[in-house]
């Protein structure tokens, strides 16, 4: 090689007469065979065979690309999401939070859903942002998802929402095809079950609670059934009024409900005020004829008592008892009447006509 460059003026391309300084014929065209050959010396260097000092540089050189492949075994799971390993597209195991190793591709491959993400469904409305046009008050009613018949024969608008999270990655990923479309049926299939089950009256008013509890263990036992791996962690009733066609008849009837419960309620007030006082007067009325009847009863035991002991005494001294029961019963008799007493042979008489009670008055005066 480098006999020819000298041959040529020492440069590759040739040297043109009179020392390339433009004089004679001009340049002569390069020798393609040459840089050729100069190549392929060049790269059988870094070919097994080749020269021995040509051998290190393509060991070192795969050694950094193997060291590369396996190195990109490595993964993180981040704290919301689980690792799924999978071999040859077939899954193999779930991995926790944190550094793992698997098989680099293109053996294994890792997905890595958030299992923490808390995801929503509505049902029976779209917002603004999901149904992508403007409705001025942020919310699009659909009626087809939303009216459903009730178990007295009502019809009742109810929109609600289905909130739900990943509980086992390797299920939601493989077992369905669908997540939000396995949950938004199963929901409205359970929504409209339980329905079906209750009256009206209870949906719109104070059932609501128990209605969102059976709704919600509704759903589960479905996807649970499909090995979803997904759990349900609440459903939300967001609205329940009757259809819009009915719904100023339906608040005139439960305006007219209203009205009936306070009377109702003002009626037991007025009961729960008036028997208790009639029961307290019954009972005062109770307790005093009972005293009364304590008392004449003991007062006719002690005129019994009396009588009998008054007759064992007059059974004993029939004269003594008589002039003492005439002193007791004068005593009695005259003890309010105003009487003058004279005594036997105080005179020879009374003048008939002598105030003698007004006498006694003036000297007591005196």
């Amino acid at each position: 090689m480098s006999d020819d460059f000298q041959g040529r003026g020492g440069s590759p391309w040739g040297t043109p007469p009179g020392g390339g300084n433009g004089s004679g014929k001009g340049p002569r065209p390069p020798d393609i065979e040459a840089i050729i050959r100069d190549i392929q010396s060049k790269i059988n260097k870094f070919l097994p065979g080749g020269s021995s000092s040509g051998g290190k540089p393509i060991g070192l050189i795969l050694i950094i690309i193997g060291f590369l492949w396996l190195a990109s075994g490595l993964y993180r799971v981040l704290p919301d999401e689980q690792g799924v390993v999978l071999r040859f597209g077939k899954f193999v195991k779930t991995t926790q939070p944190g550094l793992n190793y698997h098989i680099p591709f293109p053996i294994e491959s890792v997905q890595t859903p958030k299992v923490t993400k808390v995801n929503r469904i509505d049902i029976g409305f779209r917002s603004e942002r999901d149904s992508g046009f403007s409705t001025g008050g942020g919310v699009a009613d659909v009626p087809q998802e939303s009216l459903m018949l009730t178990g007295d024969e009502n019809i009742v608008n109810i929109d609600f929402s289905v909130f739900w999270v990943i509980k086992d990655a390797s299920k939601f990923l493989f077992q369905i095809q669908d997540p939000e479309g396995t949950v938004k049926a199963a929901a409205e299939t359970a929504m409209r079950e339980v329905v079906a089950k209750s009256d009206i009256q209870p949906i719109l008013t104070e059932g609501r609670a128990q209605i969102e509890i059976e709704t919600q263990e509704i759903i589960q036992s479905i996807l649970d059934e499909y090995n979803s791996g997904i759990q349900i962690t609440q459903v939300q009733t967001q609205k329940a009024d009757p259809p819009d066609q009915v719904i100023d008849a339906f608040r005139d009837v439960q305006a007219a409900r209203a009205d009936m419960e306070r009377s109702k309620n003002e009626a037991e007030a007025y009961a729960n005020d008036v028997i208790p006082r009639a029961r307290g007067e019954a009972a005062r009325i109770m307790q005093a004829a009972e005293a009364y009847k304590q008392k004449v009863v003991a007062a006719a035991e002690g005129e019994a008592s009396r009588f009998i002991s008054i007759y064992n005494e007059y059974f004993k001294a029939k004269e003594v008892t008589q002039e003492r029961m005439y002193l007791e019963t004068m005593e009695k008799v005259l003890a309010d009447i105003d009487k003058v007493i004279i005594e036997k042979g105080a005179g020879s008489g009374v003048v008939p006509y002598l105030p003698l009670p007004e006498l006694g008055k003036k000297k007591e005066n005196n």
